[in-house]
This record gives C-alpha cells, sequence and structure tokens, in this order.
C-alpha cells in the first residue's frame, strides 16, 4: 500500500511539473570499514558516512588520531583499530571489530596509502618497499579480509578503492607511485568482473591532487601555496559516499576527479 501511494504521489508531481529526486540508497546503519582513516580523505569519509547514518569501523596507525576520531563521531557509530595493512592480521582485526560490533559488513573503502615524488633512482629502496606494500599489497590484504564478510552477511556489498589519477596516466615524476596506483585500478576493474555476479560493485575513485599529508616532505611541501589548488579531502568523500548510495543496479567502475585549478 505505501509503494503504491508512493508512485501515486509521484505520478502526481510529474504530472504538474515537479522534479522528482534523482533515486539513491539509504546508507542508514549500512557498515563500512575504512583503512588510513585517521586523516585526510579517510577520515573525511567517515564523517560524512556517520552523518548519512552509517556504521564506520576505521583503521590507521595512529592510535591518537583513532582515539580523537572515535571520540568526535560517537562510540555508538564508530569502532576504530590500530592497523597496518602491510599486515593481513591486522586487517582482519578491523573486519572483525565491525563484525563484532554490528554483525554485518556491507563496504570496505581501502584508502590506506603513502605518496612519494620523484625519479627512480631517488628515494631509498625503504621507502619505495613501504610504498609499494601499502598502496598495492595492503589494498590487497584489506581486500581478502571484507569480501568473505561481505557475502556472508549481507551476501554483497561495495568496494571503492581510493586511487588516483596517477593510476591512469602517470607523471614523469611519479614512476613508482604511479605504478601503485595503475596495479590498483587494474585490481578494481577485474574484481568487478570476478565479482559483480555475486552481488559486489567495485569502484576505483581517482582523484588527483588532494591538499592532504600525503607526498609531505616526499615531493610535496606543507604550506606550499600551489596545494591551494587542490581538491579538498571532503570532496573525494563524497564522490566515495555517491557511489555508496546509488541503486544496487546501478555500479560506477571508476571516478576520475580534477580539481578545477589543475591540468588534465
Amino acid at each position: 500500500m505505501q509503494l503504491a501511494w508512493s508512485y501515486r504521489i509521484i505520478a502526481i508531481r510529474l504530472s504538474i511539473g515537479v522534479t522528482v529526486p534523482a533515486e539513491s540508497r539509504s546508507l542508514l546503519n549500512t557498515v563500512v570499514a575504512i583503512t588510513g582513516a585517521t586523516s585526510g580523505i579517510g577520515a573525511a569519509t567517515a564523517r560524512q558516512l556517520v552523518e548519512a547514518g552509517a556504521r564506520v569501523a576505521i583503521g590507521g596507525r595512529r592510535i591518537s588520531r583513532i582515539s580523537a576520531l572515535v571520540a568526535e563521531l560517537g562510540a555508538d557509530n564508530v569502532v576504530g583499530v590500530v592497523c597496518d595493512v602491510r599486515v593481513p592480521a591486522d586487517n582482519d582485526r578491523l573486519i572483525s571489530a565491525a563484525i563484532e560490533k554490528w554483525g554485518r559488513l556491507d563496504s570496505i573503502v581501502p584508502n590506506a596509502g603513502v605518496g612519494m615524488y620523484g625519479g627512480i633512482m631517488d628515494n631509498t629502496n625503504e621507502q619505495l618497499a613501504e610504498m609499494m606494500d601499502t598502496n598495492f599489497a595492503g589494498t590487497v590484504w584489506t581486500i581478502r579480509s571484507a569480501v568473505p564478510e561481505m557475502l556472508r552477511t549481507t551476501g554483497g556489498g561495495d568496494i571503492v578503492i581510493v586511487s588516483s589519477v596517477a593510476g591512469i596516466r602517470g607523471g614523469a615524476d611519479e614512476a613508482v607511485y604511479a605504478a601503485t596506483k595503475f596495479a590498483q585500478v587494474g585490481l578494481a576493474g577485474a574484481l568487478d568482473r570476478e565479482l559483480r555476479e555475486s552481488g559486489v560493485r567495485v569502484t576505483a575513485v581517482c582523484p588527483a591532487g588532494v591538499e592532504t599529508e600525503l607526498a609531505i616532505g616526499t615531493g610535496r611541501t606543507a604550506g606550499d601555496s600551489a596545494l591551494a589548488a587542490y581538491m579538498r579531502p571532503e570532496d573525494v568523500a563524497f564522490a566515495v559516499v555517491t557511489v555508496l548510495s546509488q541503486p544496487r543496479r546501478v555500479r560506477t567502475t571508476q571516478w576520475q576527479l580534477w580539481s578545477m585549478g589543475q591540468q588534465s
């Protein structure tokens, strides 16, 4: 009866020229896990998801920032776990925390990343290994921890990988960083083809420069006036939340974002 009445209201609005809002999926009480959630895009995404009524499990390496974000957003809405995505067991603990608190997992946002600029012979072996392991292997471990629980508890869900436009065309001063992002984009495309029939949507969100801590000290300088032309973390968070809010019949496989102040 309620559905029939809703359709009648829509028909009346159409007949008198009233615009019908685009359909979206409520995120109320859905459960989303986010890695790299203690600053930048991850923290902004957590805030916007809680505002939309979701429950969020956040993972990051800095306990003080995890505690601060949980206090800000409320322990009923957020659970925090110290998590180094390079360690498979840490990813398992993040997913387990979400399941233990809310009994389900609807979506995963692999967001943890390390940024670094320079030529192929710049930076140390250890720095490059950390970036490669965090950006790509860490994404794989996060997804492997999440997918079984998404399928078990909700029968589907969303994987939204926060990648970069560097994964579509790498710049001359970011070859290794770009390679990690190309790997993420390739992973997203292949996973979308693998998991679609299981009800899992896979998206690569690919922003250009964002004013965050990423690469500060390894190619970017804090306070650099050029950062003012970049996007804000909230811009990318909006893209993530929009993807999650699409009707289940729709999936976005890739979303590029650029600021108006950047050349594409």
